[in-house]
């Protein structure tokens, strides 16, 4: 299998930044790298940060600090801080360049590596991999920030499979992952070079899988554990698992991990290794979980930072498409009709989704199968096989079910729903485009989340562009030509000359002629089907355009969205104006999400430092929530907020001149307005926090696998996304 993060990278025109304190021991030219040399990052500038919207917590670990610092303010000041004590060096390596900078063998990598690198296929190291790879060959601790497909996984598992003795038959280094699909993927990138070294077992433990397997994999001394972290944890208690003398702990996808709530998890884990343990962390952000794992858990990390001009591919066409929500299918199957493709990843926002959309698919021709946290891992492995071996061509997923695959066919990437966040889009999108690979990736916008399109084109530096909604007739040449392939494909089958004779026969003993049978058997093989689509009907599209701006007004099941405690007793204006001290900020984040006004207050209390006092009227849509806060609100508390996330989702606050919020909304300022369940304290809906306790029944796997589902039966450190069928007790 290849190595999905491969030495190519997954990124172009990359800057490279190492931030440690000495560079003299290092054998490899950095300028030649054009990277930035950049000192140690003092970690007792950063401020300590409440990470309750973005991290799944436990309310007794709520922490008390105050002071609230955006990641953004963390990440830039220290790097600029510390450029001011070290030289810097700045340029940039253009992707058509020819390579300049070091090869393996500059990297300290052993003789026999080397070869099992030159055998798997690698020829230049990536940025990360030129960077990391001295420093871990040198004994140091590693904190390593970048993005998915810029060959981090060999850029740990070289260094690990140079310095892994293979006399000792216990653990000896333990790789965290956040989904059983990623830990999967690295074992296999560390199996594709074990293939070629001899004598070195690596064991994947991961929930969905029998425990049988895992057991027999330990008993037999496997070196390298692969895991995730509540798999790993209950090998732990039943003592199968024994890493007393671990010497390598990798924690991969970090930041994920503790978005999907394995914090405590992950501490767990750590506290029963070995304090002379080498530790390396990856992430693609710098959250203050990270920097506060990274202070009490690693020794003087050195501090890696890859980054680019544009965080996606520019191997990957990017599109969108404007489109009412309720006629997304319609939609989505003309662009598959019109669209070559080899394979499709499609991605949607829940596991009843990835059921729904996939059924609907097939009911219209198309080879499409779903993939979510609930499908048992048997079956999911089947499926990934399907798509791989070409008897699957669409597949449809949750962001978390999804992360991890590794599928060569797949050239296309579909955003049926838009991600909740940026950093969703770059992972959904990086499925496609890999290895040099061109690939295009089609995002569905709603007219309500033309503001996420503006935030993903930010946040990628990246500009998307606008396509056509395929017509009725382009739809209609193309199932001409298909029909024409087909009958092409078919004279080439050896069975054709039995039907020969057959409609031969008929012809003649009937006095058809031969265009009249055939179009016959046509019609039969659409079993009732209209073969050409047809123009929807004048007023239908006349209603449509003039409703165009409205229809997310309206769920998924239709029916119109009454706002929250919209019970106006009198017959007045529908809409008020805001408070001429107040100013409206809308909220990605609505009923769609379970949110509640006491969630939206928390939040904002919470991570912005405001009042009671500071809020206005509270709206809630099924997509969005409007709020009134105070007009000379200081710009700094909208910096606090920027990473603010509600049920899991980022809030992705703005103002909003233009939006007028229905009169009877709910008051901020009035604790009446609120939530009746307050036995927590004033601020103590937990909604925000990774979905309610009970009682919704939501489907947490695409907001990232939170803790609190209504079926907990297995135990605390119940593996979230790793369910392969729920059975108390243990995680099989």
């Amino acid at each position: 299998m290849s190595i999905t993060d491969n030495a190519t990278g997954g990124e172009n025109e990359p800057d490279v930044k190492i931030l440690s304190e000495s560079q003299e021991n290092s054998q490899v030219d950095y300028d030649s790298l054009h990277a930035d040399v950049v000192s140690d990052v003092d970690d007792s500038r950063v401020a300590n940060t409440s990470e309750d919207t973005d991290s799944v917590k436990s309310t007794d670990n709520v922490d008390s600090e105050s002071e609230t610092v955006s990641v953004s303010d963390i990440a830039s000041d220290s790097v600029s801080d510390s450029a001011n004590e070290a030289e810097t060096v700045e340029t940039q390596s253009g992707a058509d360049n020819v390579p300049t900078g070091p090869t393996f063998e500059d990297l300290n990598l052993p003789e026999q590596i080397l070869k099992a690198v030159r055998k798997v296929g690698f020829e230049t190291p990536s940025p990360i991999q030129a960077q990391t790879i001295p420093v871990l060959m040198e004994g140091h601790d590693v904190l390593g920030l970048a993005q998915t497909g810029t060959g981090k996984t060999a850029a740990f598992a070289l260094p690990i499979l140079s310095r892994i003795d293979r006399k000792v038959r216990h653990p000896q280094a333990l790789i965290l992952a956040p989904t059983r699909e990623l830990a999967l993927q690295v074992a296999d990138s560390f199996q594709s070079f074990a293939d070629y070294l001899g004598d070195i077992h690596i064991l994947p433990i991961y929930g969905g899988q029998a425990y049988g397997i895992q057991l027999s994999g330990l008993r037999r001394g496997a070196q390298i554990i692969v895991g995730t972290p509540g798999r790993v944890i209950d090998h732990l208690q039943k003592g199968s698992l024994d890493i007393s003398e671990l010497r390598f702990l990798v924690l991969d996808e970090a930041d994920e991990m503790l978005n999907m709530g394995f914090q405590e998890d992950v501490e767990r884990i750590l506290e029963d290794t070995p304090e002379d343990k080498q530790v390396a962390l990856f992430s693609a952000t710098m959250p203050n979980g990270i920097r506060r794992l990274s202070k009490n858990y690693m020794n003087d990390p050195r501090e890696i930072q890859v980054k680019s001009e544009t965080r996606t591919n520019t191997n990957i066409t990017q599109r969108y498409l404007n489109v009412a929500h309720r006629n997304k299918l319609d939609a989505l199957t003309r662009i598959l009709e019109v669209t070559e493709f080899e394979a499709m990843i499609m991605f949607v926002r829940t596991k009843h989704e990835t059921e729904e959309l996939a059924e609907k698919l097939r009911a219209r021709g198309f080879s499409a199968a779903a993939i979510n946290g609930d499908i048992v891992q048997a079956q999911r492995e089947r499926t990934v096989d399907q798509l791989k071996d070409g008897r699957l061509d669409i597949l449809v997923a949750t962001d978390v079910a999804a992360r991890g695959l590794d599928v060569d066919r797949i050239t296309h990437v579909f955003n049926y729903d838009i991600p909740s966040d940026t950093e969703s889009y770059v992972h959904r999108i990086g499925r496609t485009g890999r290895a040099g690979r061109s690939g295009e990736a089609i995002l569905f916008v709603t007219p309500r989340e033309r503001r996420m399109l503006r935030s993903i084109e930010r946040a990628t530096n990246a500009t998307l562009v606008e396509m056509e909604l395929p017509t009725v007739d382009e739809v209609n040449d193309s199932r001409k030509a298909k029909f024409a392939d087909s009958i092409t494909e078919s004279l080439e089958n050896k069975q054709v000359e039995i039907f020969r004779a057959l409609v031969k026969n008929y012809s003649e003993e009937h006095d058809v002629p031969l265009e009249d049978i055939a179009a016959a058997l046509a019609t039969q093989a659409r079993a009732g089907d209209e073969f050409l689509m047809k123009e929807p009907p004048a007023d239908r599209r006349r209603d449509r355009d003039r409703r165009r701006d409205r229809f997310d007004d309206y769920d998924r099941g239709g029916r119109r969205d009454r706002f929250d405690d919209d019970r106006r007793g009198d017959r007045g204006s529908r809409f008020e104006r805001p408070n001429k001290d107040m100013v409206v900020y809308r909220l990605a984040v609505g009923k769609r999400q379970h949110v509640r006004p006491g969630s939206i207050v928390g939040a904002l209390a919470n991570e912005g430092g405001l009042n009671n006092k500071d809020f206005g009227r509270i709206s809630i849509a099924v997509d969005h929530t409007l709020v009134e806060l105070p007009r000379d609100m200081k710009p700094s508390v909208l910096d606090n907020l920027s990473d603010t996330r509600i049920s899991g989702q980022l809030i992705n606050i703005e103002r909003d001149d233009n939006a007028q919020i229905p009169a009877g909304g709910g008051r901020g300022g009035r604790r009446d307005r609120f939530d009746d369940d307050r036995r927590g304290g004033r601020y103590r809906d937990r909604d925000d926090r990774g979905g309610r306790r009970g009682g919704w029944n939501n489907d947490r796997d695409d907001r990232g696998g939170r803790r609190y589902n209504d079926d907990r039966r297995g135990g605390r450190y119940r593996d979230r996304d790793d369910r392969g069928g729920r059975r108390g007790g243990w995680r099989d």
